[in-house]
């Protein structure tokens, strides 16, 4: 360094260092805040928040609504015509070629029925979370600009469709913290084939990189590489420890950089994790009925299906676990938990693709949803059921195609799905048009839903800000409005 701009740089921190209560206090607040010691007060947006902790599900690649959710009597009736060519004007398509594309309706096979008092529809795919009917709030028309999935993924998953902003787990963490002190906050469990937005989907982005997701394998120690090399004590790694952390807080000190205390704490948290993270992923303690439940045991059926959307073979019994995970890591305290499957980016083969990833997630997300009712814990969590977007309900047409046997991407109106944490239950929400090609009352931007979620916890979206890139950053848009959607609040 320059001895000048040294001496500078030292009579500068000099100075700010002894003006008590005056400009040095100023930056000390300014650097609490960007490393996160001081998280910016959330505002309540209602005086007795229900919801204390979120499980999020999202289905990537974007399963078709017009098999599970969304019954079209008309566009059964109109497959195989051309759509009326208002619809097409201005449209852009994944792959869908505008010219010959033709309505597709639901196989004639896939049976719908209404289902508890409320009469809900869903599809015989859904055997098992159809039970729950009447704790299901159905958004039928959400919507999003983005068509491709790694836009479209960051946009559900951070709220922007660019790169480097926080995923919304990050974003919860950081507004409420987390009520287990040897658990991260926030916790990710993947059994998809395929994520094109990758580790971006849960990376604390321009947040310290304390609030970024922790990715959990489903069973043994949780995080690779967690236990010590063997014949290394717990004191003598206690001791390694507490040398690093000194030798990261001398660097701290003089660089002034937040991102040296969130590394100190993340390996105080590794460390603290070494007995935590192996007894939650213990199953032993679960009854014999509670693992069949979930279907622990459950195998891969075989179904055609492209390679690159086939997940890892086990997926039935990881997914089942990821489900178990959750509700233990619930009743831990930990804040946020997203879990991940797919790929149901079906544009062929659609029939026995969505088979085969609705039977993998049927039985585990109803019986996590029994589980946490009888233990009293529904009320206070918030569980989503989400995807990128869904899928036309036109025929997938390419070129090299033969025949028609599965949907393009449709980020015009998609269903999501909110269970407890303070939703009406059996309430659905917003109605499409009858081809199900866009929304015909109360659209749901994406935007809309974070709102909603947030507001669930008890935290005005406009208030949970960070500072970055010249500007106070939300979850939610800074450009465009996005609304708390309160009829769906119980």
């Amino acid at each position: 360094m320059n001895p000048l701009r040294e001496r500078l740089h030292l009579d500068r921190r000099r100075f700010l260092t002894s003006a008590a209560g005056g400009i040095g206090g100023v930056a000390l607040l300014a650097l609490l805040r960007e490393s996160g010691a001081l998280a910016l007060p959330a505002r309540r947006a209602a005086p007795l928040a229900k919801a204390k902790n979120c499980i999020f599900f999202f289905m990537e690649g974007g399963p078709s609504q017009f098999d599970l959710f969304s019954y079209k009597p008309k566009l059964n009736e109109l497959n195989g015509q051309r759509p009326p060519e208002a619809l097409l004007a201005g449209k852009r398509f994944a792959f869908v070629q505008k010219d010959t594309a033709v309505l597709l309706g639901t196989d004639p096979a896939r049976t719908f029925a209404a289902h508890g008092q409320s009469g809900m529809m869903f599809s015989d795919l859904l055997p098992n979370l159809s039970r729950h009917a009447d704790r299901i709030c159905l958004l039928q028309t959400v919507f999003t600009t983005q068509f491709n999935h790694h836009p479209a993924q960051l946009m559900v998953q951070t709220g922007d469709n660019l790169e480097g902003h926080p995923s919304v787990g990050s974003w919860f963490l950081y507004g409420l913290g987390s009520e287990n002190k040897n658990l991260p906050g926030y916790v990710v469990m993947n059994s998809s084939a395929y994520l094109s937005g990758g580790e971006r989907l849960w990376q604390s982005g321009f947040l310290p990189t304390t609030y970024g997701g922790v990715l959990f394998q489903p069973s043994g120690n949780p995080i690779l590489n967690l236990a010590a090399p063997p014949g290394i004590s717990k004191s003598v790694e206690r001791r390694g420890l507490d040398a690093l952390a000194r030798l990261n807080e001398i660097r701290r000190q003089k660089m002034m950089d937040p991102e040296i205390a969130a590394r100190i704490e993340n390996y105080e948290l590794a460390f603290r994790m070494q007995m935590a993270g192996p007894e939650l992923t213990d199953l032993s303690l679960e009854s014999g009925q509670t693992l069949a439940r979930y279907g622990i045991d459950r195998t891969d059926p075989f179904v055609p299906m492209a390679s690159y959307r086939r997940p890892a073979a086990g997926s039935y019994g990881n997914f089942a676990r990821h489900c178990l995970l959750a509700r233990r890591m619930v009743e831990r305290g930990v804040r946020f938990i997203n879990v991940f499957s797919g790929s149901w980016d079906a544009h062929f083969l659609l029939n026995s693709e969505i088979g085969f990833f609705s039977q993998m997630v049927d039985q585990p997300i109803a019986a996590l949803i029994d589980d946490l009712a009888e233990r009293g814990l529904l009320d206070e969590t918030l569980v989503v059921i989400a995807s990128e977007f869904g899928r036309t309900p036109l025929g997938e047409n390419r070129p090299t195609f033969d025949g028609v046997s599965g949907r393009d991407h449709h980020p015009e109106a998609f269903c999501v799905l909110m269970i407890g944490g303070g939703t009406k239950g059996g309430f659905t929400y917003g109605e499409t048009d009858e081809l199900g090609w866009t929304a015909t009352r109360d659209p749901v931007d994406i935007a809309d839903v974070h709102a909603t979620m947030l507001s669930l916890f008890g935290i005005d979206h406009t208030a949970l800000s960070f500072p970055s890139r010249g500007a106070d950053q939300r979850l939610t848009p800074l450009t465009r409005a996005a609304r708390v959607i309160n009829d769906i609040i119980a």
